[in-house]
């Protein structure tokens, strides 16, 4: 909303400040930060009222879950997407298409996720949404963003780039819709594996948005995409804006959220954190970066599925327990220990994935 002002900058010079994606960037984080302090502990107190019991503790996972986080409130997403979408609306260019693709799917899957968080802290049961049901809607609201991103991106939309690789190596065509919905579906439901201890997915969630801040900010220059030799996407550039927003407003929750947490993200913040990642690297045209950047996410997701499917086959479990995180937990591992060995392995795996841009 504030860029407006640039266009009267023959008027007040000073107003030109609104033009540069990086002053915009720095301010949308501050002012989601401050949203989010603000605004906290109102939200907890709301949410803790109308919830009660708070969420549901699966009684087929780690024992001592049912005692230390029993009672907590859950739908904390509703604070980080507060934070994000005030401080997106009031620091980016609303007249760019791609920020509104990207709240779009943001806001849709937080949607999807805070009906399944309704209906398990009502129903006082971790089972919530039929899983089909929720994964038929998720690809829908993916199909649709990834036929505007075509609609705005042209032809170079449905084109696939690998990393370490400079240019464009084919094309989907139609079957982008596929891909790409395939992309943000996957990344909305294995950031959803990955939140289940305090602070566990919040951090990793900041660090891959945070190189993804970088690659659009590249991506959407022509000078510094020509250097590094990715391929540029006009336009994309403003979506630097809101994953500086999303940093924000992820530092706020993880205040209420740090050990002992006093309140859980719920399906409603990590279906829509996963579903923004997933959008942000599809329209940056980085889905590939996207599985080394987001390995933490992919191997949390994986494990899961490695699971069950193990187990249906042999009738035994290769885990002791899925996602990893619980594996580890009950190998004897302190929740700390694992939530922030695993935020040390998202930096490495986010340094690894900004390392491609210098190898193509």
């Amino acid at each position: 909303m504030l860029t407006l002002l640039a266009d009267y900058a023959y008027l007040f010079s000073p107003f030109n400040i609104f033009r540069y994606i990086t002053f915009r960037a720095a301010m949308a984080a501050a002012t989601a930060l401050f949203f989010v302090f603000f605004f906290g502990p109102g939200i907890i107190d709301a949410l803790r009222l109308k919830q009660g019991k708070g969420q549901p503790i699966r009684e087929d996972g780690p024992s001592s879950h049912l005692l230390t986080k029993k009672g907590t409130p859950t739908m904390g997403g509703l604070m980080i997407l507060s934070g994000l979408f005030a401080a997106t609306l009031l620091w980016a260019n609303l007249r760019n298409y791609y920020v509104w693709i990207v709240l779009f799917v943001t806001a849709a899957f937080g949607a999807v996720g805070f009906y399944d968080d309704y209906l398990k802290v009502t129903k006082q049961s971790h089972a919530g949404f039929s899983g089909k049901a929720r994964l038929a809607f998720e690809f829908m609201i993916a199909g649709a963003a990834c036929y505007f991103l075509m609609q705005v991106g042209g032809e170079n939309m449905s084109k696939i780039a690998l990393p370490m690789l400079k240019g464009y190596v084919g094309s989907l065509g139609p079957w982008f819709l596929v891909f790409g919905a395939f992309v943000i579906v996957a990344a909305g439901n294995c950031v959803n594996l990955t939140d289940g201890l305090d602070g566990l997915a919040i951090v990793p969630s900041m660090i891959a948005v945070g190189a993804f801040a970088l690659f659009a900010y590249l991506v959407g220059n022509s000078i510094f995409s020509n250097y590094l030799g990715v391929n540029y996407v006009a336009g994309v550039g403003e979506l630097t804006i809101l994953c500086a927003a999303f940093i924000g407003a992820g530092l706020g929750f993880l205040w209420f959220n740090a050990p002992p947490a006093q309140i859980f993200m719920g399906d409603t913040g990590s279906l829509a954190i996963g579903g923004f990642l997933g959008a942000v690297a599809v329209a940056v045209k980085q889905e590939f970066v996207l599985v080394i950047v987001g390995g933490l996410f992919v191997v949390e997701g994986a494990s899961v599925i490695i699971q069950v499917l193990y187990f249906k086959l042999t009738g035994k479990r290769i885990f002791l327990m899925a996602p990893i995180h619980h594996h580890f937990e009950q190998k004897g591992w302190k929740e700390p220990q694992i939530v922030i060995r695993f935020w040390i392995i998202a930096f490495i795996l986010a340094l690894t994935g900004l390392a491609t841009l210098k190898l193509r």
